[in-house]
């Protein structure tokens, strides 16, 4: 006894889960020993087969009424119309006393003359006016009174030089009716120089085929500082 309690704990436990391991094979094997087992074997046979067709649903025919018993009527002979008797005219009878008057001729009918046609009035042409003349030289060479421009004071003490060309327009007599600049010098004051010494010129008048003519002339100057 004093050998039991002085085991260990470990051997306790070691001996307590072999008993208990012995307990649950005993019960297993008692247990099977009770389970009825079958001495015949079932063997189960299935077979696949396929899906029966749906049977077709066919409508019901519709009722018919039946059929109606016709009687046939003869028609009565149409009577056709008998022929009118045909009337034949007679020819008259003419007497040799009887006259026949002639006919006169158509009477000749007079025909109005037709009217005569209206006289047409020709116009005669507008007169054309004469083109202006585009002069192939300077100005100058058609102007035997002209004057140079003048230098503008304030331009001089500016600093102010450049070239300035004009396009001047003169008429039939040469008297020139307008002046514009074509090309600026750069400088307002330049400009307007170039502009009032051409208005002072006298030019003479351009022509064309020995008629005076208007005509367009192109005039530069050169100002420039000393």
């Amino acid at each position: 006894m004093i050998k039991f309690f002085s085991l260990e704990t470990e051997q306790i436990v070691g001996l307590l889960l072999m008993v208990l391991l012995h307990v649950v094979l005993f019960y297993s094997a008692w247990s099977y020993q009770r389970m009825p087992q079958s001495t015949k074997d079932v063997i189960l046979f299935v077979r696949l087969t396929e899906p029966l067709p749906k049977p077709e649903i066919v409508p019901p025919e519709p009722h018919k009424p039946p059929p109606r018993k016709v009687k046939l009527q003869k028609k009565p002979p149409v009577e056709r119309p008998q022929p009118l008797p045909m009337l034949v005219a007679e020819n008259p009878v003419v007497s040799p006393v009887d006259v026949v008057a002639e006919v006169p001729p158509p009477v000749p009918v007079a025909l109005e003359p037709a009217p005569e046609p209206a006289p047409v009035v020709v116009s005669p042409p507008a007169p054309q006016v004469a083109q202006p003349v585009m002069m192939g030289s300077e100005l100058s060479l058609a102007c035997p009174n002209r004057t140079p421009p003048n230098y503008p004071t304030a331009s001089r003490r500016m600093g102010e030089h450049g070239r300035v060309v004009l396009r001047v327009e003169l008429d039939e007599t040469g008297k020139i009716t307008a002046v514009r600049v074509k090309e600026s010098a750069g400088y307002k004051r330049l400009d307007e120089a170039g502009i009032q010494a051409v208005k002072g010129w006298v030019c003479n008048a351009a022509s064309r085929d020995g008629m005076p003519v208007k005509a367009i002339a192109l005039q530069p100057f050169d100002f420039v500082l000393d």
